[in-house]
């Protein structure tokens, strides 16, 4: 038992060391967007490969662990949740390093009315992801039920700002490619939004063993 416990803080330690990873890189996505830094798009683009280096190490240490140490409940939940998360970090890290390489593009274009929305959208979606970490790491099931919350507000901006890009577009029929570019982008901050969604129901999933599909509901008794 003590080197089961001696390898979960590893593993911990190695999921927490993605997790970083990949909140600089959602930051700096959400930034360069922003900004409009092709610069700091780059950077982001260039370091995806680390995140997915971790991914592979992290999911290595989990299936040596469910091999080998043959662990049971809340133990198992860890292993079995940490596969999961670490999956949806890596596709976060994906997602920024689209947006980004989508960003490089747009910056050479001039800025266009529905950005601010975009932006919102990925501001939302980065806050969404630090609360699910923090939810993750604590464990904090009322946090994880907070995060599933704030998916709604992103979804709802992802509608409004695909309606104001297809409007704007039809109006303005030389800007097709950088529409299409920003619809791209604002799906994918709903995409991340998803994930992190997906990292607070396996927070459930730790603590209370629940149904990953069906963990994230809003009443008193969760």
């Amino acid at each position: 038992m003590p080197h089961l416990l001696e390898e979960l803080d590893r593993l911990n330690m190695k999921i927490m060391q993605m997790v970083v990873q990949t909140e600089q890189a959602l930051s700096k996505t959400v930034n360069a967007f922003s900004r409009m830094d092709a610069d700091m798009a780059q950077q982001v683009v260039d370091n995806d490969k680390k995140i997915n280096e971790l991914e592979v190490q992290v999911y290595e240490m989990c299936l040596r662990l469910l091999a080998l140490e043959q662990p049971v409940a809340k133990d198992l939940r860890f292993i079995l949740g940490c596969m999961r998360v670490c999956q949806d970090l890596e596709r976060i890290g994906d997602e920024s390093a689209n947006i980004s390489d989508a960003t490089i593009f747009l910056s050479l274009n001039q800025p266009m009315e529905f950005y601010d929305k975009i932006l919102l959208m990925g501001q939302k979606s980065y806050d969404m992801l630090q609360e699910a970490i923090i939810a993750f790491s604590s464990p904090d099931v009322e946090k994880a039920v907070d995060v599933c919350k704030m998916d709604f507000e992103v979804d709802e901006l992802n509608s409004t700002v695909l309606k104001e890009i297809i409007q704007y577009m039809s109006q303005q029929s030389d800007t097709i490619e950088p529409c299409v570019q920003s619809i791209n982008i604002a799906r994918r901050f709903e995409r991340i939004a998803d994930m992190a969604t997906n990292i607070a129901e396996n927070t459930m999933f730790i603590v209370k063993g629940t149904s990953l599909k069906h963990s994230c509901q809003f009443d008193d008794r969760v």
